[in-house]
């Protein structure tokens, strides 16, 4: 694979303009997580509840991304993609001049999950560009605007302190409008556009197994991600006592870890097989997801959490290397329906996290629970991954005898 082939086999500006737009969205996405402390500390919030709101922004973007992922694949991705941005904009207004109440901020909340559904408009605007052997990096590269989380977990603590935590939401309106020209000015759909379907179509698309277990891989890989971007601040703070800027380093660098490794998983994919890297993804998150069950001390939970974040970040782009592998003619709602498994594994985390630690008085169950739960994946990926490598490879072959 050659970088010269690679910017001539798509189309950059439109590439920039979608890692943009994702890598924004993601940045608002999180908000209600990263200011969690701030926000819990005004309403006497428990730990269910600071779950919840860390978490359903989440759920939102979950239940927004199948028909987001349906309109970019039938009235295209671009103008999806500019419809979307501005209805983000209406939340993020009610969040800084109306929330004063908590059930208010639950409303809010899930009505800013339109901007974590950008994941099924964005990728698909990418992949439409480039070729198979090079789906692996381009999406990996798109989907490496979940950095925006970076900017979230860095400078919203920081700012609270200075304006407030509704000030936030406030300011956070400008990157998006910015985002929203350069997207208007830079993004374009691909001249080959996916091929129209109907309802029954999807129906039938949706009784596929692999979709199903994608969507089950996914909940696990971005749904820890966004997961723990969101509520990982509120654990440090609950379980360790640190404080607000504390966290948010600690936070800003565990989630980076994630961010930046995502092409890699994209490229690495593309060299030994999606399902092949996801095997031994698995099994690290699995083990280090148990080590955490025991609540080690800070400095050895902060390096479970960088092999975890890692694992998972690198995961991401494996998923998303088997997507149009497997179903090449159903990119837009397949990246819908996987991406809204990942929403939800993202809202489950938290709530399991939080709710063990309100019935137990420790956040060591959640984490076992998931740890074991991760490690029965895996032996069901093992039976698997063989027959997608040869799905993966029929479909190349198929695409190369079309061209």
């Amino acid at each position: 694979m050659h970088v010269k082939g690679f910017r001539k086999a798509g189309n950059i500006p439109t590439l920039f303009a979608s890692f943009l737009y994702f890598d924004i969205s993601f940045m608002v996405w999180v908000l209600f997580g990263v200011l969690g402390i701030f926000i819990a500390k005004d309403f006497g919030l428990t730990a269910t509840q600071k779950a919840l709101l860390a978490s359903i922004p989440t759920l939102g973007g979950s239940l927004f991304r199948i028909p987001l992922g349906y309109c970019a694949d039938r009235f295209g991705a671009k103008r999806t993609g500019i419809i979307s941005m501005i209805l983000t904009i209406i939340p993020l207004l009610l969040s800084w001049l109306l929330a004063n109440r908590v059930t208010e901020l639950y409303v809010f909340g899930f009505l800013l999950g339109i901007s974590g559904a950008s994941f099924a408009v964005a990728l698909p605007l990418v992949s439409r560009w480039y070729p198979p052997e090079y789906q692996g990096l381009a999406m990996g590269i798109a989907g490496a605007g979940n950095t925006g989380t970076l900017i979230a977990t860095f400078f919203a603590a920081r700012i609270a302190k200075v304006i407030g935590w509704h000030g936030v939401f406030g300011l956070a309106i400008l990157p998006m409008i910015l985002t929203l020209f350069v997207f208007i000015l830079m993004a374009k759909d691909s001249p080959t556009p996916a091929k129209q379907k109907t309802w029954n179509e999807y129906g039938r698309l949706l009784k596929k197994s692999d979709l199903w277990f994608l969507c089950i891989l996914y909940s696990i890989t971005f749904g820890g991600f966004v997961g723990f971007s969101s509520y990982l601040g509120i654990f440090l703070h609950d379980q360790y006592r640190l404080k607000p800027i504390e966290i948010a380093n600690i936070t800003t660098i565990l989630v980076s870890l994630g961010s930046f490794l995502r092409p890699v998983g994209g490229y690495l994919s593309d060299k030994i097989g999606g399902g092949k890297m996801l095997i031994l993804l698995l099994g690290v998150i699995g083990i280090a997801y148990i080590g955490l069950s025991s609540l080690p001390p800070l400095m050895l939970a902060i390096i479970l959490f960088g092999i975890i974040m890692m694992a998972l970040g690198m995961g991401n782009g494996a998923v998303f290397q088997v997507v149009p592998q497997l179903f090449p003619d159903e990119i837009g709602i397949v990246t819908g329906v996987v991406g809204e498994a990942g929403g939800l594994g993202g809202f489950f985390l938290p709530m399991i996290l939080g709710k063990g630690k309100d019935l137990t008085g420790s956040f060591g169950a959640g984490f076992m629970v998931c740890g074991i739960f991760i490690l029965l994946v895996l032996v069901m990926l093992v039976a698997v991954q063989k027959r997608w490598a040869i799905t993966a490879r029929q479909t190349l072959h198929s695409i190369q005898i079309d061209a």
